[in-house]
């Protein structure tokens, strides 16, 4: 298997090296987006990658981009390497199934996170005020609880190294305006609970997401990843039960594993043992496998 912690494409200027992607700049309009092994935990990039996962991250966010597109536009321009720029067919092997090239867009400063539910630094946050993000929620909620209705809880969104904090709708609004605010609030609701209902027929809940979404001279964009283990949590919806946490489809498996060494969730982060690498890559084949009914190929 090809495996790929970093690339290094000198046709085009590196613009971004973050957790997990790898931007390059094609053109004044357009980028080249690589999705890479490389797996982070707690917003600290681990040492050992986990084969494959780019491919499979990259996969299921093209195909929520295609199924999505009724609902708001996205930014894939390509996702064959055969229909990328000619410089970049010297790296066509790397980049396929993990790489898309994509309409350049503003991103919004902050993400737009959906909660069906109540879970994470959610359940934290409704323990302590009754509140998530503002939103006052019912006395008696267990842990994993289902919500009445999807709630959007924005948060900031920090820098490679730093932790996104959640924020209030009110400071969401002050950061973007209202009119965006109402747009990605409403958008990011609707796409959840599309998801949702497509992923439950599947055998997956879908706790929670986030969405980013970057602005054009034409309009609003969805962008980044979508609905992945990495952006979202899955459970199997076979022996879902409240009142505790959840097994799950997606990295929790490492950030379990990294609790329970005692990891203080700054850098360096330990190396993982060879069967946690294995089985969050089966976690992720699985979730890829149970959302689009498909073998990743992988």
């Amino acid at each position: 298997m090809n495996v790929v912690t970093t690339t290094d494409i000198r046709e085009y200027p590196l613009i971004s090296r973050g957790k997990v992607r790898d931007i390059y700049d094609l053109s004044p309009d357009t980028l080249l987006i690589v999705t890479t092994d490389r797996i982070s935990a707690f917003d600290v990039v681990l040492p050992d990658p986990i084969p494959g996962k780019g491919v499979i991250l990259n996969k299921i966010t093209v195909f929520w981009m295609h199924r999505f597109t009724d609902l708001v536009p996205n930014h894939l321009l390509a996702t064959d390497p055969a229909d990328f720029p000619a410089p970049l067919a010297a790296h066509a092997a790397m980049l396929a199934g993990r790489a898309v090239v994509a309409k350049k867009a503003r991103p919004l400063p902050i993400e737009c996170i959906v909660r069906g539910y109540i879970t994470g630094s959610g359940w934290k946050d409704y323990k302590a005020t009754g509140r998530v993000c503002g939103h006052v929620l019912p006395e008696g909620l267990q842990e994993s609880d289902m919500l009445a209705e999807p709630l959007f809880t924005p948060s900031t969104k920090a820098e490679l190294g730093r932790h996104d904090e959640n924020i209030t709708l009110a400071m969401a609004k002050d950061l973007i305006g209202i009119e965006i605010f109402t747009q990605v609030q409403d958008i990011s609701i609707a796409l959840y609970s599309a998801a949702r209902d497509h992923a439950r027929q599947r055998g997956i809940l879908i706790a929670d997401t986030k969405f980013e979404f970057g602005l054009t001279d034409q309009g609003l964009l969805l962008i980044d990843e979508v609905l992945t283990p990495d952006s979202s949590r899955f459970w199997p919806a076979a022996g879902y039960q409240p009142g505790r946490p959840q097994p799950s489809f997606d990295k929790q498996y490492v950030r379990d594993w990294l609790t329970d060494v005692g990891f203080n969730k700054k850098p360096p982060a330990p190396h993982l043992p060879d069967n946690v690498i294995a089985r969050t890559r089966a976690k992720y084949l699985e979730a890829y496998e149970f959302l689009t009914g498909e073998k990743a190929g992988i």
